[in-house]
């Protein structure tokens, strides 16, 4: 990606920052006291319950986002401080570990989320347009087709939850909300190398 300009260095490594911040989350939520979900078939290189390749689905996730960002010329409306996003996916990633000893939050953090959020347009350039539609949406349709094929992956015996484990059913809904709140952390990390354009009646102003 890097020897043919398709990604930047600085976004290479905030794609390995959520490469490396995702895979121990992978580690804890696989480990034999928690079991969140297994990785049923052999694999030659792993760390823990964790085959390698898992951290690469996440880092396309943040590629994804890295690439779509500078491709389409994101602009925003109303987008918060850039330490309040900070400090609202550093609670969400806490949570993913903490809520399996004590209350779970992330109803509160999606609540947070739209708090801090409801009001942002993201303006994405087709072509010569610039089209809008509101960000919290935009990172829903991202977190449900990241369900559609995390279903796919465990109807493949990739990975399975708990439930799974005798036959497949589709993944809960919940996971939906998981997706969500992961895929916003690798968002925040990438508008932390990025100049997150705020788009204003006339004119352009940088944050």
């Amino acid at each position: 990606m890097l020897a043919t300009k398709l990604e930047t260095m600085r976004e290479s490594l905030v794609i390995i920052v959520f490469h490396i911040v995702a895979t121990v989350m992978e580690l804890f939520k696989t480990s034999d006291a928690i079991q969140s979900w297994t990785y049923p078939e052999e694999y030659v290189f792993g760390i823990g319950n964790v085959p390698l390749f898992t951290g690469f689905m996440y880092s396309a996730v943040g590629s994804y986002i890295a690439r779509v960002w500078r491709i389409f010329k994101f602009e925003y409306s109303h987008y918060p401080s850039k330490p309040a996003t900070l400090i609202l996916v550093t609670l969400i990633y806490i949570n993913f570990f903490t809520h399996h000893y004590i209350w779970d939050f992330r109803w509160l953090l999606l609540g947070l989320t739209i708090l801090l959020f409801y009001r942002i347009k993201i303006y994405f350039k087709i072509i010569k347009t610039h089209r809008h539609m509101p960000l919290l949406v935009g990172w829903l349709l991202v977190a449900l087709f990241i369900w559609f094929a995390e279903n796919i992956a465990t109807f493949t015996n990739i990975w399975l939850y708990p439930n799974q484990s005798s036959e497949w059913q589709m993944v809960s809904l919940s996971k939906l909300s998981s997706w969500y709140l992961l895929m916003l952390i690798s968002f925040v990390l990438v508008s932390l190398i990025n100049n997150v354009k705020i788009r204003r009646v006339g004119h352009l102003k940088i944050n």
